[in-house]
């Protein structure tokens, strides 16, 4: 499956994959490379799945007003370079050679600012309930890709939201299976 993905350094975009540019991007740091990934999980409403609502936000054009919990994340303007939706659709919205806007107040091992040197992926789903097995399919086949574009990541440098801002925030959450994850990198690997 790691054939199925290719990232072009140049242009930072991965093939094959539905390009929805968002806003909330800006030029990385001169002479930064992305060396770090960062896994999120996401869902609009929190605990919905299948909806528009995460394109929207990413793409400032959600309706703030179509839910409740909309309130507390009004006027936020957040992206991520890649999204897994459950049924594992990949939508790439902002390219890995520019800084996307997913880690917010963040640092890994003494560096602040993760966005500088992320990649931030959301994985549709929430801390709970368990992310479906099209993600777990798709994710380090993604990875793989990722890795093969750009040298300096490794499976040392993947890393979840919690990671980067613990007590802020929880993401991908208990739900997500680590392991098995970094089961399938290593399988890939020996293939």
């Amino acid at each position: 499956m790691a054939s199925d993905f290719t990232v072009n350094p140049e242009s930072g975009l991965i093939e094959p994959a539905r390009l929805c540019l968002s806003p909330n991007r800006d030029k990385r740091p001169a002479d930064t490379v992305p060396d770090l990934i960062i896994l999120h999980g996401i869902s609009l409403p929190p605990g919905e799945f299948g909806g528009s609502e995460i394109e929207a936000l990413f793409m400032n054009e959600l309706d703030w007003d179509a839910h409740p919990y909309f309130d507390e994340i009004r006027g936020m303007q957040v992206s991520a370079h890649l999204l897994i939706r459950r049924d594992a659709e990949l939508i790439q919205f902002v390219p890995f050679n520019e800084r996307a806007w997913h880690a917010g107040e963040s640092v890994f091992r003494g560096r602040t600012r993760c966005n500088d040197f992320a990649i931030g992926i959301e994985l549709e789903g929430e801390d709970e309930t368990p992310y479906d097995d099209r993600q777990y399919a798709i994710l380090p086949a993604v990875l793989q890709a990722l890795s093969d574009a750009y040298p300096e990541l490794s499976a040392q440098q993947l890393v979840g939201h919690f990671d980067v801002a613990p007590g802020r925030k929880s993401d991908p959450g208990p739900a997500f299976d680590w392991l098995r994850l970094y089961d399938a990198l290593e399988e890939q690997l020996e293939n």
